[in-house]
């Protein structure tokens, strides 16, 4: 996902260069809620951890 929003970010700079203000303004809306998106799931994942150390899905050294 994050991917797809720096694409989004990318395709509007590209865009704003050239002039085309409709589809800059409309790949930056979308590339900045994509990017909120995985930054709430990411915090969420943080808060939601797999265990402790040495259970399934946790950190093992």
């Amino acid at each position: 996902m994050l991917g797809w929003s720096l694409l989004f970010l990318l395709l509007a700079l590209v865009a704003g260069a050239f002039g085309f203000f409709g589809v800059a303004g409309a790949s930056y809306t979308f590339a900045k809620v994509l990017f909120f998106i995985f930054l709430a799931l990411f915090v969420i994942s943080l808060f939601t951890g797999r265990g402790e150390l040495g259970q399934p899905g946790g950190m093992a050294p």
